[in-house]
């Protein structure tokens, strides 16, 4: 059993320095996209969100097709580059059993996807802005797409790593793994870290223990491969223990110059010290305030406390993503690990929707990370962290009014760069548009087909679901047709996915 968990915690370590480094989910450079109707260019003449007063912003409630009109035209959130649920939904699917409701955000099946956007050259964000009818008279799918700059070709390229991992012990950890998949992952990890890069070790289960303090990789690769071997499983979960200890370790070996960050590596499932998201998030305040440490939650396990992660990552200034094995070997040794950097700090967008064209709007997920409108350009307001090689995605269902011709929506994105904490802008905008979802571009048809998904793992009842959603059988025949037409390995893994679901709901 020890061996066995040994294995577990030497490829989840490996793993997870696999997955910071190279960006899940992310698209990769290119030309921008287009829908058949009508987008938005991030160079065109920019309209920034308006300062209005602050109303219920995004109050609507679906009933069926309807949609209560948002009092004031504005909907704002911060950026969100989590795709932990979706992964956490295909492998509970895999396994037999339909996902708890709770743990569907739509927003990261979307975020899960390649996408084509075109891509700045500095840091800061593209954006574009577009939009297809769906089959619903008068009801569209807005699509707003941010994109950062490529992550460098050349790890010589980026600044030197201090990565502070923190690793869950616990009995609840233990599940099978793959001996060869860790040593080949462990293995790749240190051979593709530079030698000035530095990683630290802290293990938790009933209490913390920091194992290895921040250490260089040049020439001391072997001992961080000893430390690793170390590792033997114990019982409960005192996860806050873990965190506290980690930014603590974190704060100590601080490199100026560097990107600093603690990465998380836990089933989540806390039973043991303080189990508060909020109260240990508040341990760590000053950690991550003053020294910009950011977090990077990696969640496994069949059984697995999405909500815990979540919560911890979105108010940790960083991001999450679930792996299990299959995934990661195909993530950490099929791409180049390059993407440790911050492109941008704080993150938030607005959009504004004018009035004289759109009846009422719905943003498709962001639950959790609504901010007031009038909080946009507060910069003391958390927003979203976001790194080199990301793109963000927001879908809305808009409805617009008959015969609606013109200005439809304007999208803006305000970040603070990470160093200077300097804030800057850009925006795009949209006309009325008249092409329908079918013919779309294949990535925006993908970004439709994740969003009914995920509304349809949500929210299975007939009269409360998002416009125009088609049945599972359907869906599932329409991202087989995108999987030929993108040749995309994932988004098979989605129409088989859908299947899976469908399947448990005969």
């Amino acid at each position: 059993m020890e061996r066995q968990r040994t294995r577990e915690v030497m490829l989840a370590l490996t793993l997870a320095g696999g997955l910071l480094l190279t960006g899940c989910g992310d698209g990769d450079s290119g030309g921008g996209n287009s829908a058949d109707g009508a987008r938005g260019d991030s160079n065109a003449p920019a309209f920034p969100a308006p300062n209005q007063p602050q109303g219920e912003q995004d109050s609507q409630e679906s009933r069926g097709d309807q949609v209560t009109p948002s009092p004031d035209y504005l909907s704002t959130f911060a950026l969100d580059v989590d795709t932990a649920s979706y992964g956490y939904a295909r492998r509970t699917l895999a396994e037999g059993r339909r996902p708890a409701p709770s743990t569907i955000r739509p927003e990261e099946f979307v975020n899960s996807f390649r996408q084509d956007y075109k891509r700045p050259d500095g840091n800061g964000f593209t954006v574009t802005v577009d939009g297809a009818r769906t089959d619903r008279d008068d009801w569209s799918l807005v699509r707003v797409g941010l994109a950062t700059r490529s992550a460098p070709d050349n790890a010589d390229d980026r600044a030197p790593a201090a990565l502070t991992f923190v690793i869950d012990i616990s009995g609840s950890m233990s599940e099978p793994g793959r001996l060869d998949l860790a040593q080949r992952s462990l293995d790749t990890m240190t051979k593709r870290l530079r030698d000035d890069d530095s990683v630290a070790l802290v293990t938790f289960s009933d209490r913390a223990r920091k194992v290895l303090p921040m250490t260089r990789l040049g020439g001391h690769r072997d001992r961080i491969r000893e430390a690793v071997d170390s590792l033997e499983p114990t019982f409960s979960t005192n996860l806050g223990a873990g965190v506290e200890t980690g930014y603590k370790t974190a704060v100590e070996g601080l490199r100026k110059g560097a990107t600093n960050r603690v990465v998380l590596i836990s089933d989540a499932l806390a039973n043991d010290g303080e189990t508060d998201a909020d109260a240990i998030l508040d341990r760590i305040d000053t950690a991550r305030r003053e020294h910009g440490i950011t977090l990077f939650g990696v969640g496994v396990g069949s059984n697995y406390g999405d909500a815990l992660m979540e919560r911890l990552a979105d108010k940790g200034d960083g991001h999450t993503v679930y792996v299990s094995g299959d995934d990661a070997e195909k993530v950490f040794c099929e791409q180049l690990p390059q993407n440790i950097d911050l492109t941008a700090r704080d993150a938030k967008a607005q959009v504004a929707f004018d009035p004289e064209t759109v009846a009422s709007f719905r943003l498709i997920g962001y639950d959790d990370r609504r901010v007031a409108d009038d909080d946009f350009r507060d910069d003391r307001v958390d927003g979203g962290e976001v790194g080199p090689g990301h793109t963000v995605t927001a879908l809305y269902a808009v409805h617009t009014r008959p015969g609606a011709d013109g200005h439809l929506a304007t999208a803006t994105v305000r970040w603070q760069d990470p160093k200077s904490r300097a804030p800057h802008e850009k925006s795009a905008a949209l006309e009325t548009f008249d092409g329908s979802l079918r013919d779309a571009d294949p990535r925006f048809q993908v970004d439709a087909v994740a969003a009914y998904f995920a509304d349809a793992l949500r929210d299975d009842y007939a009269d409360n679901h998002l416009p125009g959603r088609p049945s599972l059988g359907e869906l599932a025949d329409w991202a087989e047709e995108l999987a030929d037409r993108t040749e995309d390995s994932a988004v098979r893994q989605l129409a088989d996915t859908i299947r899976q679901a469908r399947h448990l709901t005969d």
